[in-house]
């Protein structure tokens, strides 16, 4: 991957910042500060790679204003693009670097299609597409993607390989929905009735906002009764569990492995870490970071930071308690102690 490249004035050009040193310098690829080679760019996102930093091989370097002061100071000739966030710099800088290839558009001659759909639009083989569907303009689907009757997806999305879209579901603009994502499946719906399970027919959707990504082998069950939400610029990982009537709000990130049970809200801007499960009907407040392998049991109604299995606390309250935990053995055993010494006594 990656061209010709470009030289690092072009770059500030399109993607702005701030260019210490030679200008023309080409860069064709994005590398770490570890294995960077010559005509690849790297970038410093956290001060634990500094000692890295001497020793690269790239040919410029993304920095903060304070590291590339630093990184001066200290005798480091290479270029640099300094900018306040190094690490969302880089990311458009790859994307400079490695543009999406453009999909041809059309439709496969085994493409099974029961709604008309833009001329912008790509149909891979062996999609199929029900009645009533609306595609906005340069909509690609890939080979084996479905998408039921009534469904809406917007306009520049890209749905991958195996990807099915239950009826009457919808999505936004700019979607990314990468391989075998389920999204409108059935809730997890059953009613006990002498000693069996009475199936509860989901006859709510999902929603899906602008800006959306979801990872592959993801399921997003549809509602029960009310939809399934999920808000702008969402973020979730690979194979996610998001149980029927959950709200998320906009740009909350998950991370994988990630279950959420029903009818919980998350709220906006929240970060959740791999491996986290959710209990249902809580709520997560706005701002919220919970981190991984974390068992929420209970609705967070302030925003902050919270980790730990059971049960879950603050982040600073859980570090605390965790020095402990890892001396209970003895410290059990002090105890055991001191109340035979004290049996002792009172004889």
């Amino acid at each position: 991957m990656g061209g010709e490249g470009f030289c690092l004035s072009e770059i500030v050009t399109r993607l702005g910042g701030e260019l210490r040193g030679d200008g023309s310098t080409r860069i064709t690829q994005v590398g770490s500060l570890e294995t960077a080679k010559a005509g690849q760019i790297s970038f410093l996102a956290s001060i634990k790679y500094r000692r890295q930093l001497a020793k690269t091989a790239a040919s410029a370097v993304i920095l903060a204003p304070a590291e590339a002061d630093e990184a001066r100071a200290a005798g480091l000739s290479l270029p640099l693009l300094v900018v306040p966030n190094p690490y969302a710099y880089y990311a458009r800088v790859v994307a400079l670097l490695n543009p999406v290839s453009i999909h041809p558009r059309g439709v496969h001659p085994s493409a099974v299609l029961q709604s008309g759909i833009p001329d912008s639009v790509a149909v891979g083989a062996n999609a199929v597409v029900g009645s009533g569907v609306e595609l906005g303009e340069n909509v690609i689907i890939y080979p084996g993607v479905v998408l039921g009757d009534g469904v809406k997806i917007g306009e520049d999305s890209i749905l991958y390989p195996n990807v099915v879209i239950g009826a009457a579901c919808s999505i936004g603009k700019r979607a990314v929905i990468q391989a075998g994502a389920v999204i409108g499946s059935d809730g997890f719906g059953f009613a006990p009735e002498n000693g069996r399970w009475l199936k509860i027919p989901q006859i709510g959707r999902v929603r899906i906002g602008d800006d959306v990504e979801i990872g592959a082998n993801t399921s997003i069950d549809r509602g029960a009764l009310n939809d399934t939400v999920i808000g702008n610029g969402v973020k979730i990982d690979n194979q996610i569990q998001i149980a029927h009537n959950c709200e998320i709000g906009d740009d909350t990130a998950l991370a994988g492995c990630v279950g959420i049970a029903g009818s919980t809200k998350i709220g906006s801007r929240c970060t959740i870490g791999g491996a986290v499960m959710i209990v249902g009907h809580i709520e997560i407040a706005d701002g919220t970071h919970i981190a991984g392998g974390s068992l929420v049991s209970k609705s967070i109604t302030r925003p902050g930071q919270y980790a730990g299995s059971y049960p879950i606390s603050t982040y600073s309250e859980w570090r605390k308690n965790a020095v402990y935990l890892k001396q209970l053995s003895r410290l059990a055993a002090r105890i055991a102690g001191l109340e035979r010494e004290l049996a002792s006594r009172e004889k």
